[in-house]
């Protein structure tokens, strides 16, 4: 008696289901084992799930080798599959496999082919072999080109091509079955997740942060650490969002690409975007995007040492580091040799004597980098960071409130105002919108209950009620959403109320009544806006308005951009 091993192969995770792929090959290789009357089915079997057979090679695929090195103890005599593609799908590597194999007395057997194991001084089958595996390696290659052309169509089209979905969204059934029976989804916006993608890019856009500063932040707040993918915010997860176009409401392939069984990442000019921006899971506005790509892309280039030149339009002026230390490097120079200042900071240790207690303190401080190596200064070429930047913030304070003195911040703010009311009336109206299409999904997927029951829906009955399920809640979660969505507006619109006129279409304070104005909030000058900013935002203000700062221990000259 022959001892036979069985080996089955699935290459996709839809067909790791009780009722997909891998149960009809195994009950068609045990049908196929009970045929040989000499032969007997041992008990191990090897399995490899999701696993492409072309895609990866056999030293890669741990089953393979696993198989190999049982035959090389003569743990069995016989290997069966369901085709021999189970076995890959690589000409000249399962060739050499299967000949590897037989070279341990060891033959495959397929419910499709026989035996394709060619004996040892077999040119002729051993030349078959090859050209069995050639031509499966090019139906691969054909398969996936066509694969690709379609995908490519398809998110053109704005399509969601499957996947996991990105952070801030969740999948949800569409309706729709696909011509293999397989269930449909689309993206959906969760509205606390999409909140924080905004803070996000306007993190990185306005205040100019990199991924791993963004990341600090995030992980300091514990709301919004909880709301991380896997507990933590990592620099890469910050990446990863701020580089996909999805949140502008359009669909990408080909932004990754594999070369030489690795993935690499794709320069975005080649990347293949749906042809229009699907407002149902936009979340930020393209130009907003497009700014963020473009100084994420600078702050790069500042790290590099040498930039290349691809675009004849320069990319935005910004700060390759913006993490509160030193603010003013970069725009500081010393009054007597005009060397750009760099950090001097210095540290100093000590002991407790009473306590042993240890200690240390941080003096930051700017300094010349010629007067450091040598060069004669007529005075001391460094200075304290917190002296120097309170003089130039109280300046560039003056400053920004002379440029804006013409500014009306109360106008400005009941445009904010009436801003925030427009957002907050669109998310109701796309939240009611929403409701209204789940509530039809709903009364759709009862009426298929029936069929489903009888077995003549594509969707067996416990997926079509964890759909109806899934839907239901969300139904729920948007009627919750909506409530709340119209307490706030109405707190909203007694606040406008006490900045516009009755019967006025534009927000005018001339036209409210004493009471009212007695209740309209004090708001801050410019310049005292400017001094309680964050030191993030001190930072690419000072970078935006000065051109740089000259400074001797007599005086300090600020050259302000024209």
């Amino acid at each position: 008696m022959k001892i036979v091993r069985i080996l089955l192969r699935v290459s996709s995770s839809q067909q790791l289901d009780a009722d997909g792929d891998l149960t009809v090959q195994r009950r068609l290789v045990r049908e196929y084992i009970e045929r040989h009357k000499d032969w007997r089915l041992d008990d191990k079997e090897y399995f490899e799930g999701s696993n492409s057979g072309y895609k990866n090679a056999v030293s890669k695929r741990d089953i393979l080798q696993e198989a190999l090195t049982d035959a090389r103890n003569n743990e069995y005599d016989i290997l069966a599959a369901y085709k021999d593609d189970r076995i890959g799908r690589r000409m000249w590597e399962i060739g050499a496999y299967v000949m590897t194999l037989k070279s341990c007395g060891v033959d495959i057997y397929t419910v499709k082919d026989g035996c394709i194991s060619p004996e040892n001084d077999d040119i002729m089958g051993q030349m078959m072999l090859a050209l069995r595996y050639g031509n499966a390696q090019k139906s691969s290659s054909d398969t996936g080109m066509r694969v690709k052309d379609t995908a490519e169509k398809l998110v053109r089209e704005g399509k969601f091509m499957g996947g996991m979905a990105p952070y801030g969204y969740r999948l949800i059934f569409s309706g729709e079955i696909s011509k293999h029976g397989r269930a449909l989804h689309r993206l959906e916006i969760i509205p606390e997740q999409a909140a924080l993608v905004r803070k996000i890019f306007e993190l990185s856009c306005c205040r100019e942060l990199g991924s791993v500063k963004i990341a600090n932040i995030l992980n300091a707040n514990p709301s919004t650490r909880e709301m991380s993918p896997g507990g933590e915010w990592k620099c890469g997860t910050i990446t990863g969002i701020l580089q996909n176009p999805v949140y502008t409401g359009r669909a990408a392939y080909k932004r990754r690409e594999r070369i030489d069984g690795k993935c690499r990442r794709k320069d975005s000019r080649e990347w293949i975007l749906s042809e229009k921006s699907d407002s149902d899971i936009r979340i930020i506005d393209g130009p907003l995007w497009t700014l963020t790509q473009e100084k994420r892309k600078a702050r790069a280039d500042r790290f590099r040492k040498k930039t290349p030149v691809t675009e004849d339009v320069p990319s935005p002026s910004v700060i390759s580091r913006n993490d509160g230390i030193l603010p003013l490097r970069g725009i500081l120079f010393c009054g007597f040799c005009g060397r750009r200042m760099v950090n001097g900071t210095r540290y100093s240790y000590w002991t407790l004597q009473s306590t042993g207690e240890k200690r240390s303190r941080k003096i930051p401080l700017y300094r010349c980098p010629a007067a450091h190596n040598g060069i004669p200064h007529r005075q001391s070429a460094q200075f304290h960071a917190d002296t120097l930047e309170n003089i130039v913030y109280d300046c560039l304070a003056d400053y920004i409130g002379h440029l804006l003195q013409q500014e009306d911040l109360n106008a400005l703010y009941q445009k904010k105002l009436f801003s925030q009311k427009k957002t907050l009336e669109n998310r109701l109206r796309q939240i009611r919108k929403e409701h209204t299409r789940l509530t039809r999904d709903m009364m759709l997927l009862r009426e298929r209950i029936p069929e489903a029951i009888a077995g003549t829906y594509p969707l067996p009955l416990s997926e079509l009620a964890r759909a109806l399920q899934q839907k239901t809640e969300r139904a729920s979660m948007l009627e919750d959403s909506m409530r709340k969505n119209r307490i706030s507006l109405e707190e909203l619109q007694n606040v406008t109320d006490k900045f516009s006129a009755s019967g006025s279409s534009e927000p005018d304070f001339s036209g409210l009544d004493s009471d009212s104005q007695k209740n309209v909030p004090p708001l801050p000058s410019w310049p005292r806006l400017f001094e309680q900013s964050a030191p993030e935002t001190k930072r690419v203000l000072a970078n935006r308005l000065i051109e740089r700062i000259d400074v001797t221990k007599e005086q300090i000259v600020i050259r302000f951009r024209g």
